[in-house]
């Protein structure tokens, strides 16, 4: 079943709109903010009880304070950076939410219900995927979330806030994040480790580390620079592709940090963590779905005790990609199980509310005029199969 909310109606952009949100303040930020103000040091914590515990949606509404701090806070801050615009799927599905900035542009956030098959039981956990760019510019050749480029990082309050507005509108707690929509996180490092450091903290969201999972297209500098982040969180690889010839053609930063670079800097991560990796893997058909990609993925996850995901690849508008057959994506399994791999095979949920990362945004931004539609990719070749 799906549903469709109507588009939020938006005030006009102001310079005053533009102002860095509240979500990304640490006590240390809030603090200096009091001092600097010449209030009582006792300020800061209610302040940052109203933005965190409170989650107080506008200043004023902090009815604690008094009326000339309210009117500083406001003239440097904003509660909110976001407003929902649109939401697709129903309660019991995947829902998908479409946010817009201050700035007039969109980006995504897709909440996952519990899924026993995943998490085993009677799981109740929570996924919330979050982007980290509005757009992106590592140009992946099965993602629509590059497709009209880059624009910006978002900021750690845009960052954290993604997190409040869905547990506002769903009126349930997030306790699972996946950095995996749309942009490269560790293309935006500082901001995205200083959200994480705000959703894991007790006075911030309350998220436990090893409940957040930063995936990346693969920038072994910054994964070696992560391995050395203080809290627990997990690594995902999107490989999706298991030698240098198809991954290069699918995933055009290969060929900056090919993959015996990249393997280093998850042998270095390892070195300094006990989690497993996770090894992201959507099978296109005909273009990485062979079971010889299987057998070297198989010999990559063993030599650092990685986990593989499986995804039959989730249709994008304007790529002329397909999913293998079902009996094609069993077999790429099977090898993997095979070779001693864990590996899971996730049909995706999501597949008829366009949750494949980006799509919703590019609709929005296309009929609003603020990017041109896209051109669909030209034909391209890898091992014995095409695809357009």
């Amino acid at each position: 079943m799906q549903s469709e909310s109507p588009a939020a109606t938006a005030a006009p952009i102001t310079a005053a709109a533009k102002l860095p949100g509240l979500l990304g303040l640490s006590p240390t930020d809030i603090a200096a903010f009091v001092a600097e103000s010449g209030e009582p040091a006792f300020r800061a914590k209610q302040i940052l009880e109203w933005i965190y515990a409170k989650r107080a949606i506008s200043i004023e509404a902090m009815s604690s304070l008094s009326k000339s701090l309210r009117v500083a806070l406001a003239e440097k801050f904003t509660a909110r950076c976001l407003t929902i615009a649109k939401v697709t799927g129903s309660e019991d599905t995947t829902r998908k939410f479409l946010l817009k900035l201050q700035d007039g542009r969109y980006v995504e956030t897709v909440l996952i219900p519990a899924n026993p098959a995943l998490y085993g039981g009677d799981s109740d956990r929570r996924t919330l995927c979050v982007s980290s760019q509005v757009g992106c510019a590592y140009d992946c050749k099965f993602c629509a979330s590059g497709l009209a480029g880059f624009t910006r990082n978002l900021t750690a309050a845009e960052i954290v806030e993604q997190i409040v507005q869905v547990e506002a509108y769903a009126g349930e707690r997030v306790d699972n994040l996946v950095f995996m929509g749309m942009g490269e996180p560790l293309a935006n490092y500082s901001n995205v480790t200083k959200a994480i450091e705000i959703l894991n903290a007790e006075w911030g969201i309350g998220i436990g580390a090893r409940h957040m999972t930063v995936s990346t297209s693969g920038l072994a500098p910054q994964i070696r620079k992560l391995a050395d982040f203080p809290l627990q969180i997990r690594l995902a690889i999107s490989l999706h592709g298991a030698s240098d010839d198809v991954r290069s053609q699918i995933m055009p930063v290969n060929q900056k940090h090919p993959l015996a670079e990249l393997f280093e800097a998850l042998q270095y991560w390892r070195s300094k963590r006990k989690q497993h990796i996770t090894l992201e893997y959507i099978l296109i058909e005909g273009v990485n779905d062979m079971l010889e990609q299987a057998r070297l993925l198989a010999k990559r996850a063993r030599g650092i005790h990685a986990k593989v995901n499986l995804i039959p690849y989730n249709t994008v508008d304007g790529l002329q990609w397909t999913r293998p057959g079902e009996e094609q994506q069993d077999a790429f399994r099977d090898v993997l199980l095979a070779a001693g791999v864990t590996a899971t095979l996730r049909r995706e949920k999501g597949h008829d509310i366009a949750a494949a990362c980006g799509q919703l945004r590019l609709k929005q931004e296309t009929a609003e005029g603020i990017i041109e539609s896209p051109v669909p990719e030209k034909r391209i070749t890898i091992g014995a199969g095409a695809v357009s």
